[in-house]
């Protein structure tokens, strides 16, 4: 029998040296089956056919080639989502594809959906999720993805982990529900002793349709961010804690928000064309929740991010304490943003710039509040924290300039150095070493005795957000421990009628 040499570009003769004689000693040929590498090799041809191929009169007849076996392609599903607010016309609705498999529902062994008389919203013969707008199933699909790209994004900071929910513990796995329609008001909110999101739709006044607010992509990531921060720091919702503890978790699902808008390209693209790369234009990234804020009379949405708030200027309220914190986040994304376009504009696009460094310093604030204590949390805690990263991670000094001066300009930290107006504008925006004083890590809050640092004051949750309006985080914090062992049990979630328990008795009291 032959062996040939099937490379591209050789011919296919028999060097001496790789024939091999056949039993009778006599005959070689050609191959026709191939084996592994460039060695291919066949059956001996009959005399007369062999003197046809040698001719050139006859081609050698190898039997068809196996088809290749492709590999698998990764599954999804596609939504079409409102990527911002219904009141944001620039973006609208677009096509967005969870590279996760998605069953009926929509659900995933995290996330569950329910719309009684509507789910389990079935998915197409593709495996999408694709409906016209104002309809129940374009609603649970929207809110469900949202929901999803929430989660999966603080997931990805955190390399892929799982980020498990209040109850994920012992071995329960018990999904959240989000709940599209959850009824006829004006909230949303996030409940873990319900292990639910709802989202609630109302008709304001002078309105002919409902608002609905499953489909503001800042209203669910925002309610998201709550659900995801409670699996992180289960001990920060409770109502015995400092303010500023309350606060951190209203900021973090107003960040949440501005975070994964920021976490889209096309969103970005967007922003960095309309706003001109200048953060601090009047933008919808900053604006929160839109329609729902317009309907309640506020022109700049439910919050503003780009503001200039400082403890002095707000009360001890947890959701305006909450705008200081998210104010020096924002305005540190806007400083380190052009510190950045200076240091990479001549080699990358503003869009893909403003990108990398949300995705930097959503990861960085992730990993702060990680670190932050497991109760009684306050805003010098979590920069000090992100200082303390920054520094081990190698940023560049600038960084840690731009958080310290931002949390100090916000009266939350002591200053690195005398903070005056001259001191602030000057700073070299394109200095990768750019300190102000010493690079210091630990920082301490720049009034000890202020009020939303201690666990002594009430938390005034009035302004806030459903979430953290709920009775259910009132509670003495061994109670809401003992919950939380509770609805570990795989498959318990506790019933209103038993949240209600301790008023309803005290109705029976005086009612006697």
């Amino acid at each position: 029998m032959r062996r040939f040499d099937l490379s591209p570009g050789r011919e296919a003769r028999v060097p001496p040296a790789k024939r091999q004689e056949d039993p009778a000693g006599t005959d070689y040929s050609y191959s026709r089956q191939f084996s592994a590498g460039r060695m291919a090799t066949i059956e001996p041809l009959a005399p007369a056919e062999l003197i046809e191929v040698l001719m050139g009169r006859r081609a050698v007849p190898l039997p068809p080639h196996p088809i290749p076996i492709p590999l698998p392609l990764l599954g999804g599903s596609r939504f079409v989502i409102w990527k911002q607010d219904p009141s944001v016309g620039e973006l609208g609705r677009r096509l967005v594809l969870v590279p996760s498999l998605v069953v009926n529902g929509p659900r995933d062994p995290r996330i569950d959906t329910n719309l009684v008389g509507t789910t389990p919203v079935t998915r197409s013969a593709a495996g999408d999720f694709i409906f016209p707008a104002d309809t129940p199933e374009a609603d649970c699909a929207h809110t469900f993805a949202v929901v999803r790209e929430t989660l999966t994004m603080y997931e990805r900071l955190r390399g892929g982990i799982a980020i498990a929910w209040a109850w994920n513990i012992g071995g329960n796995t018990d999904p959240v529900t989000a709940y599209p329609r959850a009824g006829v008001t004006a909230n949303a909110f996030y409940s873990r002793s319900q292990k639910a999101l709802k989202f609630f739709y109302f008709t304001p006044p002078g309105a002919g349709q409902p608002l609905y607010t499953c489909r503001s992509l800042d209203i669910v990531a925002h309610e998201t961010g709550h659900a995801v921060l409670d699996g992180l720091k289960p001990g920060w919702l409770g109502i015995g804690n400092p303010p500023q503890t309350g606060a951190l978790h209203e900021a973090f699902g107003d960040l949440t928000a501005i975070f994964l808008a920021l976490s889209q390209l096309d969103q970005v693209e967007a922003f960095v064309a309309i706003t001109k790369a200048n953060l601090h234009a009047k933008n919808y990234l900053s604006a929160l929740a839109e329609q729902f804020g317009a309907a309640l009379g506020r022109s700049a949405g439910l919050r503003n991010a780009d503001n200039d708030l400082k403890l002095s200027q707000v009360s001890n309220e947890v959701h305006e304490l909450s705008q200081v914190f998210t104010g020096a986040i924002y305005d540190i994304l806007a400083d380190i943003y052009a510190h950045e376009r200076i240091q990479q504009g001549k080699v990358k696009d503003p869009a893909q710039i403003l990108l990398e460094v949300a995705h930097k310093l959503c990861r960085l604030l992730l990993e702060a509040i990680i670190k932050a204590p497991a109760n009684g949390a306050t805003f010098a805690d979590v920069a000090t924290a992100m200082l303390t990263i920054s520094k081990a991670q190698g940023d560049p000094p600038a960084y840690r300039t731009f958080i310290h001066t931002r949390f100090a300009v916000r009266e939350i930290v002591v200053p690195p150095v005398p903070l005056t107006a001259s001191a602030i504008g000057q700073m070299d925006y394109g200095d990768p070493n750019l300190i102000l004083g010493a690079d210091e890590v630990k920082v301490q809050a720049a009034d000890p005795n202020h009020p939303s640092l201690s666990a002594k004051v009430p938390q005034d949750r009035s302004g806030c957000c459903g979430t953290m309006q709920l009775p259910e985080y009132a509670r003495a914090p061994d109670k809401l421990q003992a919950e939380l062992q509770r609805l570990g049990q795989e498959g318990e979630v506790i019933p209103e009628e038993e949240l209600l328990a301790g008023a309803v008795a005290e109705l029976r009291k005086a009612f006697k």
